[in-house]
């Protein structure tokens, strides 16, 4: 099993990199066996330093380590132009339109989101769980690109990722009052409602004007697939972290 999956709708671009890893390929023991990419985690930091070098060498991009934006994430819906590589705090979308800068995003159920503009070459890497995704950050992030690079909406490419699926996701009732019908569904053997995260941010790329057709979701869950993802539910909050890049090369 490789250490990334990248969209095929995203890879037809010779000049993109995009790709979301996966848990193979690792130095990190149980629990965060073995991809852990996450900086806010228990597994030992050296750990971490060396699955992203072990990432990026991976994606062919080994020099991008240190050409590489992120930020620490708190569920919020704030949006981030980033000109420089670094790691910032609060937000949970980051956009760029500089070549050779890589954007990405930490998940672990939530839904990762990466856009490619392809007329103004600029990107956005999204963190999107049940709060964002009420908060509409793909809304707002594709919003900013439009504010930032003159976006329009038939010029994008977008990926919405792997996370935790449908059946998985319950949630209580002040939860489930906060997302339309549409992406709700009662289960009948618990009776608890279960929420779409994927449906939900894939229904605000298409209000924003995005042709279905330009618009790619992940057939993986981060649950029932387990075995190649980490899932913060499924493993009680003792986990790894994936990461969910894009970036134009230089």
């Amino acid at each position: 099993m490789s250490s990334y999956f990248a969209p095929a709708l995203l890879s037809q671009f010779s000049n993109l990199i995009a790709a979301e890893s996966t848990r193979y390929g690792g130095v990190s023991v149980a629990p965060f066996a073995s991809l852990n990419l996450g900086i806010n985690t228990d597994d030992l930091p050296e750990n971490v330093d060396e699955n992203r070098r072990r990432f990026f060498k991976a994606l062919g991009v080994e020099e991008y380590v240190a050409g590489f934006a992120s930020s620490l994430q708190v569920h919020g819906t704030d949006v981030l132009y980033a000109i420089e590589a670094g790691r910032y705090i609060g937000y949970d979308a980051l956009i760029t339109d500089k070549p050779g800068l890589l954007v990405g995003v930490t998940v672990a159920d939530c839904v990762p989101v990466l856009i490619y503009d392809k007329t103004n070459r600029a990107v956005a890497a999204v963190h999107a769980g049940w709060r964002g995704t009420v908060g509409r950050i793909v809304s707002k992030t594709l919003e900013a690109m439009n504010h930032h690079f003159g976006t329009k909406a038939d010029e994008c490419y977008a990926f919405v990722g792997t996370c935790i699926d449908e059946c998985s996701f319950e949630v209580g009732p002040e939860v489930s009052e906060q997302f339309a019908s549409e992406f709700k569904r009662t289960d009948p053997e618990s009776n608890k409602e279960c929420i779409d995260l994927k449906g939900a941010n894939r229904q605000q790329l298409i209000e924003f004007g995005i042709p279905e057709l330009q618009i790619d979701v992940s057939a993986f869950s981060t649950v029932l697939h387990n075995d190649s993802y980490f899932s913060y539910r499924a493993e009680n909050g003792q986990t790894g972290r994936m990461l969910a890049v894009i970036g134009v090369r230089a």
